[in-house]
């Protein structure tokens, strides 16, 4: 396939998605592309550019990350992918500073792709400039810096989409309206959601200087300044309670997030849970190895479980999804599919996968193993974004959705260092009874930066 007619063939497919998201005037009729910046460039960063490139008409204007190489190798990456719609005429701007970059250039759309520590403030920064934003899971690293980031979004008037995915893929859509909606489970009782790959890395190199092309201390940012071990960048900060929220927020947040969709669950009433270092006790990891909590939602409980040691499960999701049991039948929920199996006796078992989207874009096969599943997910998050910020609508994964499925999981973490359950008020935004527990909801940042508040 020749570049022209990958592209013509993209073009027409892009035009019919964003018309069938509800686009009145598809995106593709805008007189100009939508002017991009991204601030973070590793993994993530660069999937949701992909995305975005693949079914919008845009422009990448401008690149920020404090890591050099992860600069240029981003800037490589954009003027050469093959399914952009809008050719890439003039190579992105590179900074290193977040400031900077948004205080030079006026963005229609801004991308957060940054470990997590650093979602808040950039994202408050991007909104107040103008610009629509496509923000990483879990939103925040804790539950005050959510508030602050929906009181800006409604303030500023910006559409915010969040990189949690599900509640816009096809397979996912098709469970929830075929299974869920359709009454096939029955009464719902309870959600098992588990997280079963080993992510948290077992040892890291000694301490040493980091190396000249990468800024620790504006990487370390607001959460305390940590010794450089070589391996924590790029992929695994994850490790870190200073840079996330453990694996419940990072794999957890997805499937949280997509059972309260398919459900239609709020808040929970109380949170708790356990958990700690059980079995790779040589790491200098900091999150918990192994955890479990409860989400206690009116007439439902919602379980949350992961080890990062021993063997996978099998199964339709393999090591990471959610079940959710009612008493007519089970649905199993994966990443990129989905099986119902009802109670014998009663009805049919279905199946729904990703495997039209994920042959799609045949040039996704060019993208580095670890990004073409990514990839194909996000994209219909992508069109669905475009078409909130066409129509002036909420997106799917609407900021205060994805502020609701983060803080679930950052009060889980919350339960485990306090060792008691967290009763949460969804009316006033607190803690019940628990002062200490209501403290722990704005963590302390390192100085210069200062913590943002809901103030919009």
């Amino acid at each position: 396939m020749t570049t022209d007619t990958s592209r013509r063939q993209i073009l027409g497919g892009a035009a019919a998605a964003v018309a069938t998201a509800g686009v009145s005037g598809p995106a593709l009729a805008r007189r100009r592309p939508y002017r991009v910046g991204a601030i973070g460039c590793g993994w993530m960063g660069k999937v949701d550019l992909y995305a975005l490139m693949q079914v919008a008409p845009v422009q990448i204007v401008a690149l920020c990350d404090v890591d050099q190489h992860m600069l240029e190798d981003a800037r490589a990456r954009v003027m050469a992918f093959p399914d952009s719609l809008v050719t890439q005429t003039r190579q992105p701007e590179l900074y290193h500073d977040y400031r900077k970059m948004l205080a030079g250039h006026k963005f229609d759309i801004v991308i957060i792709g940054t470990p997590d520590h650093w979602h808040a403030l950039p994202a408050l920064v991007a909104m107040k400039s103008g610009a629509h934003l496509y923000l990483e899971k879990p939103i925040t690293l804790d539950v005050r810096e959510g508030q602050a980031l929906v009181a800006a979004a409604r303030a500023h008037n910006r559409v915010v989409q969040v990189g949690t995915q599900r509640r816009t893929t096809s397979c996912h859509i098709e469970a929830r309206d075929k299974v869920v909606r359709a009454g096939l489970l029955g009464n719902v009782g309870y959600v098992e959601v588990f997280g079963y790959y080993h992510q948290r890395q077992k040892s890291f190199p000694p301490q040493t200087q980091p190396p000249a092309y990468l800024d620790w201390d504006f990487y370390c940012g607001p959460s305390p300044l940590m010794p450089y071990h070589p391996n924590i960048h790029p992929v695994n900060w994850r490790s870190f309670r200073e840079f996330g929220n453990g694996y419940i927020a990072d794999l957890g947040v997805h499937m949280v997030d997509t059972c309260r969709w398919m459900l239609d669950l709020g808040w929970p009433k109380r949170i708790s849970s356990v958990g700690g270092v059980y079995v790779d006790k040589g790491s200098i990891a900091t999150v918990p190895d192994t955890q479990t909590a409860q989400f206690e939602f009116d007439n439902l409980l919602m379980s949350w479980g992961n080890r990062e040691w021993g063997t996978i499960p099998d199964g339709p999701a393999g090591g990471w999804g959610a079940n959710i049991y009612g008493d007519k039948g089970t649905l199993r929920i994966g990443s990129v599919n989905y099986v119902f199996e009802p109670v014998p006796g009663q009805g049919q078992r279905l199946a729904g996968d990703m495997s039209a989207e994920l042959a799609a874009f045949p040039n996704d096969k060019l993208l580095p193993s670890s990004d073409r599943q990514l990839t194909a997910l996000t994209r219909s998050n992508m069109r669905d974004f475009i078409a909130a910020i066409e129509t002036g609508g909420r997106p799917a994964a609407d900021i205060e959705q994805g502020y609701i499925s983060t803080s679930c999981c950052i009060l889980a973490n919350m339960s485990m260092d306090l060792g008691r359950g967290i009763h949460w008020d969804a009316q006033q935004q607190r803690v019940i009874g628990d002062e200490e527990a209501q403290k722990r909801l704005t963590r302390a940042y390192r100085a210069p930066w200062i913590h943002p508040v809901a103030s919009g």
